[in-house]
């Protein structure tokens, strides 16, 4: 009996995931656990290996398609083996020995509309998702998946090729690129000459929604202290002069995690209304790359030491960039730091990375003079540290000691590593 090859579920938060592109030819042969696709999901391009020996009989999502958790990609299975001219996961109905229960599209196809000349609409999920997002009346539209089975291009080429109306069509022109799969309001801008108009894809997208998702639920509040860091960068100078190549980033990161042990008020997340109040302080580090960001995460990292850090996240943001991480790298954080002090940006208001309930930012280094006891002017380094956090879950009094924690720990370096 044919095996399917589904989409994973790569992380709680995965929907669906690109194919990337087929490692294997329909007739090629494979073998358990070797790798046979790559597909493109939350950030990043994994391989999907091949559950049961033989050779791949069909391909059914190819490569550029969106395919949600659980779809199927294809079939492997035995040579010659018939595996039918449709398949089962887009048309339960043609398949009566699968259980209904374990195709999740299975409902919505049940209340999908017949053609006007009676035949049975085939498309898929993804694709009735979007052409109800864009208006698109799929009944009209011709499929170009398996069997004629309605895809997301197909649904995309018939909004781009609509006929124009004086009022609607015009604008759901303009948004189709834009507001496919999203959750974003449509706002039906107005191209001018030299205007290009892309799709918000692959890691663009996963960090729009996010980003939007956390603004829109979160009342954040922000707040932010100057540090002295003169006697931080004296310290990291020595460090370097004795063979210690430890970067200001790190002694942060050392920094918060000891403040954040001491305020474990600060380790919670929201889920409905339950309070979860985390046990590690796995610290979730913003790396910024040319397609978005990603949140690499070191966990339990006020059990490391400050090299052990230091190795743990420049190893973590080498990877994040050629992107080498596993699924298991970039999920489970409890508090975020990110850092744009090397970009020279002395304020910003980060936006919290649910589920945590606080983001760190890291501002540039500045010289500030300042008069000390005695009276006498001299120069000191200061640097802002702005902690963004969610109210519902974090007070004012609270967020402030934790920041006073972490400005004091800076201000005297030794102590980070006590």
């Amino acid at each position: 009996m044919a095996t399917e090859i589904k989409m994973p579920q790569l992380g709680l938060t995965m929907e669906e995931g690109t194919v990337e592109r087929w490692l294997k030819a329909e007739g090629d042969s494979v073998k358990a656990g070797e790798p046979i696709l790559e597909i493109t999901t939350d950030k990043l391009t994994n391989e999907v290996e091949a559950e049961a020996d033989g050779v791949l009989l069909k391909i059914v999502a190819h490569e550029g398609e969106d395919v949600p958790v659980k779809g199927l990609l294809g079939y492997i299975g035995q040579p010659g083996e018939q595996v039918g001219a449709s398949a089962p996961a887009a048309a339960p109905a043609a398949a009566p020995a699968a259980p209904a229960a374990q195709e999740a599209p299975a409902p919505a196809q049940e209340a999908a509309p017949a053609a006007k000349d009676g035949r049975k609409i085939r498309i898929s999920p993804l694709a009735r998702k979007i052409a109800k997002q864009m208006g698109v009346d799929y009944a009209t539209v011709t499929g170009t998946g398996p069997s004629g089975r309605i895809i997301k291009r197909d649904i995309l080429a018939a909004a781009e090729s609509a006929p124009k109306a004086p009022a609607s069509a015009p604008a759901q022109k303009a948004a189709a690129p834009a507001a496919a799969g999203t959750a974003f309001p449509v706002k039906n801008l107005e191209l001018m000459e030299g205007d290009t108009v892309e799709k918000l894809t692959g890691m663009r997208k996963v960090v729009a929604q996010r980003m939007y998702t956390s603004s829109v639920e979160i009342p954040p509040v922000t707040q932010t202290v100057k540090v002295d860091v003169t006697a931080l960068l004296a310290f990291r100078r020595q460090l370097k002069e004795s063979g210690h190549a430890i970067s200001v980033n790190d002694l942060v990161l050392k920094a918060v995690s000891k403040a954040l042990r001491k305020h474990p008020e600060m380790l919670v997340s929201l889920d409905g209304e339950q309070v979860i109040r985390r046990a590690h302080v796995n610290l979730g580090m913003a790396v910024a790359l040319d397609t978005g960001l990603i949140v690499p995460v070191i966990r339990d990292a006020d059990l490391l030491s400050l090299e052990a850090l230091s190795a743990k996240a420049k190893d973590l943001a080498e990877r994040a960039r050629s992107n080498q991480l596993g699924a298991d790298e970039y999920k489970g954080s409890t508090f975020t730091v990110s850092n744009l002090g090397m970009f020279g940006v002395e304020s910003f208001t980060p936006i919290i990375n649910q589920p945590d309930a606080a983001i760190l930012g890291v501002n540039c280094t500045e010289d500030e003079l300042v008069m000390e006891a005695d009276g006498t002017i001299s120069k000191h380094q200061v640097m802002r540290i702005s902690l963004t956090y969610d109210h519902r879950l974090v007070d004012g009094a609270v967020a402030a000691k934790f920041e006073m924690t972490v400005r004091d720990l800076l201000e005297s370096p030794m102590d980070i590593l006590l």
